[in-house]
């Protein structure tokens, strides 16, 4: 992804003024005149760029004349305070109500991804528990019809669409009625792709709004298309009123930029950002953790809320409570992975650590992906005995779970022995105390040396390191502490937030440090 780029070559200027001894102006304007050339390079309006460019420096100066002011996190802060306002605006996005039909009406460019995405928007709110519909009112290109179908049939979401029917009109209003009937709490409309230079398309689109009269009408921008999005998106702006943007194809070589500014033509924020093709490549924007974990600072509100979707509170606590115990078996080894699987691609969960969003190398994701379903079918395998770790392991169970898995008996055997790890480590972390009565962390805010002191002797050395040492660590679960709506899960699971170390663990084995066959 070329944003990444962008990000790598910000975090450098940042870098060169944390090495630099005496920051002067000649410095600073060194540092902008990079971040500005990164920017025009991931396709950042100029207007904005310079604009970006001259506010910072405007800041700086002002703040500067007030004493025992550090100039380094002054222009750091000015700088990504900058970026965040660069791909935001005032207007707060449609917030829709349990409990009453909301009508969201898709519209964009040909090509957009638009068809696509619907069913991503549709899937995303289907798993937080929403009842959720499509409705297909794009009669103008040929095998609309078709792909929504199939994609709905994929996520198993309900579907309307009418073949014979050639009224986009009708079949919104038809499709939105017969919904509603049912009492469903989110109905997607798919509309036909336009752009600015075909007027009766974009009547077309007002009168689709005029019949369904959706609560919120969100602009798909094709991000490859670049600072062209700024004159389409103006259009639309104009013809419908546009409540939210979604970002498309974010996966491959677009720059990006040009998309993510030319928002401010709609002037409605930005909600999700489409990074793949698979229905799971779909990422809620916020604009601060986007820009944080851009520049490799993490996102620390993004992965708990990330974990505590993928595992039930009242779980967690049952299973912290184990580990305060030393208990760890193949079962809450299981479940673990279970959890992973959830959270989404490892990638973008290692953005949200602070110090490990260039940690992955390229192509380990999906080689320790495969290596976990390969683990789950082995574990498929196992009787209820062997998973509760009350039977020994020996040979002749080990062949049978091989042939019953279709794995071979050193597979297995490496199975077992990556089990063994956390074990040993889940043992060290209940014997340390590091865990209080429970299963909390009460501890971390009395005494953090010894708290300190204690990780470092439960945890594996290599696993300390990737994770950003003990400090790091500390500074996570203090950053957890503070977040609000922590509920039953601080009761449970003290500042820690749900990302027990058997979890952790679970993502350094996932970084393919040491995937593949062996």
């Amino acid at each position: 992804m070329v944003l990444s780029e962008l990000g790598q070559k910000i975090t450098a200027s940042f870098r060169k003024l944390n090495t630099a001894p005496i920051i002067d102006d000649d410095l600073l304007d060194e540092v902008l005149k990079e971040i500005a050339a990164a920017l025009l390079q991931a396709d950042v309006n100029v207007r904005y760029v310079s604009e970006l460019r001259n506010n910072v420096k405007k800041r700086v100066l002002l703040e500067t004349d007030v004493g025992g002011v550090n100039k380094r996190k002054l222009i750091q802060k000015a700088v990504v305070e900058e970026l965040v306002r660069l791909v935001s605006t005032d207007k707060k996005p449609y917030k829709f109500e349990k409990g009453k039909c909301n009508i969201v009406m898709m519209v964009g460019l040909q090509g957009s991804g638009k068809t696509t995405t619907c069913t991503k928007y549709a899937h995303h709110y289907n798993r937080k528990g929403w009842k959720t519909a499509l409705v297909c009112a794009d009669t103008f290109r040929a095998g609309a019809f078709d792909q929504l179908r199939q994609n709905a049939a994929k996520v198993r979401i309900p579907f309307y669409g009418d073949y014979n029917e050639a009224d986009p009109v009708k079949i919104a209003e038809e499709g939105v009625e017969l919904f509603k009937k049912e009492k469903y709490d989110l109905i997607i409309v798919d509309t036909s792709g336009r752009h600015k230079q075909e007027q009766a398309l974009f009547d077309e689109m007002k009168q689709v709004a005029e019949v369904v009269q959706p609560h919120d009408i969100v602009f798909i921008m094709d991000s490859h298309i670049g600072q062209a999005c700024f004159e389409q998106a103006k259009a639309f702006r104009e013809c419908v009123n546009v409540g939210s943007v979604i970002v498309t194809k974010l996966d491959g070589h677009a720059k990006g930029g040009g998309a993510l500014s030319a928002v401010a033509a709609t002037n409605s924020p930005i909600i999700f950002l489409g990074t793949g093709e698979h229905f799971d490549d779909f990422q809620t924007f916020d604009a601060q953790s986007f820009v944080s974990r851009l520049l490799g600072m993490g996102d620390l509100k993004g992965l708990f809320q990330t974990i505590t979707e993928a595992m039930p509170l009242d779980k967690q606590p049952e299973l912290l409570s184990k580990i305060s115990k030393g208990k760890f078996s193949l079962r809450d080894l299981y479940e673990q992975f279970q959890n992973l699987q959830k959270m989404g691609p490892m990638s973008q969960i290692m953005q949200m650590i602070p110090g490990m969003s260039q940690m992955m190398p390229q192509g380990a994701e999906k080689e320790g992906v495969k290596r976990i379903k390969r683990f789950m079918v082995m574990m498929d395998s196992l009787t209820d005995d062997e998973l509760d770790c009350v039977v020994q392991m020996v040979d002749s169970r080990r062949n049978r779970v091989a042939k019953g898995s279709g794995s071979s008996h050193a597979e297995v055997t490496q199975l077992l022995d990556e089990y063994k790890r956390m074990e040993k480590m889940v043992g060290k972390m209940g014997k340390s105390g590091l865990f209080g009565k429970g299963g909390d962390l009460t501890q971390l805010t009395r005494n953090p040396g010894q708290v300190m002191q204690k990780m470092q002797s439960a945890m594996d050395p290599r696993m300390l390191q990737q994770m950003g040492g003990a400090q790091n660590m500390m500074k996570m679960m203090k950053e957890f502490g503070k977040m609000e709506n922590m509920g039953g899960m601080m009761d449970g699971l003290g500042g820690m937030g749900g990302m027990d170390p058997a979890q952790l663990q679970n993502m350094q084995k996932m970084m393919g440090k040491k995937g593949g066959r062996r």
